[in-house]
């Protein structure tokens, strides 16, 4: 496994709102155009590509939500066919050393459907607790770096 993150550009914008996950997980994340639209016009959100080699294998994005403040992971899946083969796993991983980098030690969020159970499982298994926070419908979860 050889991930790498890379910006969406006028290069893979097409790949990138090609990658789709199982129907029964649609209503559990954006789509990826709404995604990149909402990063283009609403500011401070950071989108990117997950690479397997060459590959681009899922997709991210963090920011500072407005509502809040806070620095969270508000994007991210991992399209259908590499799904349960240890990419989304290795890609939080990842992407939680690249925000340690950055930002230093910080709190850094997320949130997920109550029924998007195996999400939220992934999440806790990388070190994400609940906070006990319902925001949006969804269980906010946050990681200590």
């Amino acid at each position: 496994m050889n991930l790498t993150f890379k910006n969406i550009n006028q290069n893979n914008w097409k790949e990138c709102i090609a990658l789709k996950v199982h129907e029964y997980q649609e209503s559990f994340v954006a789509s990826n155009w709404y995604s990149l639209l909402e990063a283009k016009y609403q500011g401070d959100q950071n989108p990117l590509a997950i690479y397997n080699d060459e590959m681009m294998i899922g997709f991210l994005m963090y920011g500072v939500e407005p509502e809040t403040q806070r620095l969270e992971l508000c994007r991210f899946m991992i399209d259908k066919k590499f799904q349960q083969k240890g990419y989304g796993r290795a890609s939080l991983n990842k992407l939680l050393s690249l925000i340690k980098e950055k930002y230093g030690d910080i709190d850094f969020y997320t949130s997920a459907e109550p029924d998007n159970i195996n999400t939220i499982k992934l999440y806790e298994d990388v070190g994400f607790i609940k906070t006990g926070e319902v925001m949006w419908g969804e269980i906010v979860l946050k990681i200590k770096l």
